[in-house]
């Protein structure tokens, strides 16, 4: 087999979604999965934070780290509280669950 180099393609996010922005529906579609999208990007900080890798929080989950790579995935799947509880753990953070009344206009 011939020797691979590794070359790892740039993600540029703003430019990603400035481009996405421009294809009808997106901005409705990404608008409705915001809540998990804040979630998602809470779990990879407390998990970078921990210093943690997928495997390792999976390993103090009990669990495979394809389940963890599901729960750090906005949209694709939605988590029981329980296991919200089990990763904020496994990561050293409590979770906070909390209702905010609507602004009235």
């Amino acid at each position: 087999m011939a020797d691979l180099i590794y070359k790892p393609v740039p993600h540029l996010h703003a430019e990603f979604i400035a481009n996405a922005k421009l294809r009808p529906g997106f901005t409705d579609a990404y608008e409705e999965l915001a809540l998990e999208y804040a979630l998602a990007s809470q779990m990879l900080k407390a998990r970078a934070k921990a210093g943690l890798t997928q495997d390792a929080v999976a390993q103090r989950m009990g669990t495979t780290k394809s389940a963890i790579s599901r729960l750090e995935a906005a949209g694709r799947h939605t988590p029981s509280l329980s296991t919200l509880k089990r990763y904020a753990a496994a990561v050293g953070c409590d979770l906070q669950v909390k209702l905010v009344p609507h602004k009235v206009a």
